[in-house]
């Protein structure tokens, strides 16, 4: 919400920032983590799958109170920028770093192709150069997928994708086929889900 950008500079808002110490149940106080330890429990914290069950428990406690539709839906996706430069993005077979310009070397792509097959992050090899749409910069990203219901607009499931260009029509029909129940559901979508395929799909969903 603040675009904090690292542990850090997050470590360094929550030494001075009053909001921050509330929002965590700090006091005046309080001395604030080291940087490194709350790097380790976040990845914890992730790899422990809470994220999802606090999810679940949020999800089971709108259902209960009769908030969530059971027949209508809709499905949208999101870029989210990875934490990689474009200056990472090199040959699979090139470990050389390069060089000159000290922790920021200058890297010239003029002229280069540079493609998934052949070139990968060498920070995050995950990450895919995409663009959203046309006349848009490709950059390092990911994929984000939503369903929500349309009664209230909540959301029922979420995933992260590689940012590739099937991506969202695919997680769209796991989400779908994860719902439950055997009734029949509308799910409304953008152009881009608009294909044979992905139609013939999302109607065989179970």
């Amino acid at each position: 919400f603040y675009t904090i950008r690292s542990e850090r500079q997050l470590m360094e808002q929550l030494d001075y920032n009053l909001l921050f110490r509330w929002f965590v149940g700090f006091s005046i106080e309080d001395p604030v983590w080291h940087h490194s330890t709350f790097t380790k429990n976040r990845d914890r914290l992730l790899e422990g799958d809470i994220a999802r069950r606090f999810f679940a428990q949020v999800l089971a406690q709108a259902d209960q109170a009769h908030l969530l539709s059971k027949e209508h839906f809709s499905v949208d996706g999101t870029v989210l920028e990875a934490w990689a430069s474009h200056k990472s993005y090199r040959p699979k077979d090139d470990e050389t770093p390069p060089k000159g310009g000290g922790r920021n070397p200058r890297v010239d792509f003029w002229g280069q192709k540079r493609k998934r097959d052949t070139h990968e992050s060498k920070t995050d090899p995950d990450a895919f150069m995409y663009r959203k749409s046309s006349g848009v910069a490709a950059k390092l990203s990911y994929l984000g997928h939503i369903l929500m219901e349309n009664r209230h607009g909540l959301v029922v499931n979420a995933q992260v994708t590689q940012a590739t260009g099937t991506a969202e029509r695919e997680a769209a029909i796991d989400m779908a086929s994860a719902l439950k129940g055997t009734h029949r559901v509308t799910l409304g979508a953008d152009k881009n889900y608009d294909t044979q395929d992905c139609v013939e799909d999302l109607r065989l969903a179970n």
